[in-house]
């Protein structure tokens, strides 16, 4: 599959839903894993627990 492929078959939403998750991705989870101040990490934390909660309200499993 090429990415010509990959873009035909998302169309523009699924493209911008697949762009909103990498950006939550790389600025929300990445600095919970890998930053080297405490208070980073404890903010990235509260807000990727906040987006999961929003998540489970939605989407209750």
């Amino acid at each position: 599959m090429t990415l010509h492929d990959l873009l035909s078959t998302l169309g523009p939403v699924g493209l911008l839903v697949l762009l909103g998750m990498v950006m939550v991705f790389m600025g929300v989870v990445l600095p919970t894993i890998w930053s080297r101040h405490a208070y980073r990490r404890s903010a990235a934390r509260t807000t990727m627990n906040t987006i999961l909660k929003a998540l489970r309200q939605l989407y209750p499993f």
